[in-house]
């Protein structure tokens, strides 16, 4: 099975010049999937479906992961 071609985005806070060098990217190009990785190990991915998106992103804006 081939791997779904993502279309990686960065980070408002994480472009060129920002001093940031890990910086998250996120793909959701592909329905029903939302695929994440690190700018520095772009070969690692980790998928999740859109409901798991939602609950990690309200979770990091909760300060749950602080």
């Amino acid at each position: 099975m081939d791997a779904p071609d993502f279309e990686f985005v960065g980070t408002q806070r994480c472009r060129p010049r920002s001093g940031v060098n890990n910086c998250p990217q996120v793909a959701r190009n592909v329905p029903g999937v939302v695929a994440l990785r690190d700018s520095e190990r772009p070969d690692i991915i980790v998928t999740m479906t859109e409901d798991g998106w939602a609950g990690l992103t309200a979770a990091v804006k909760a300060g749950e992961f602080d």
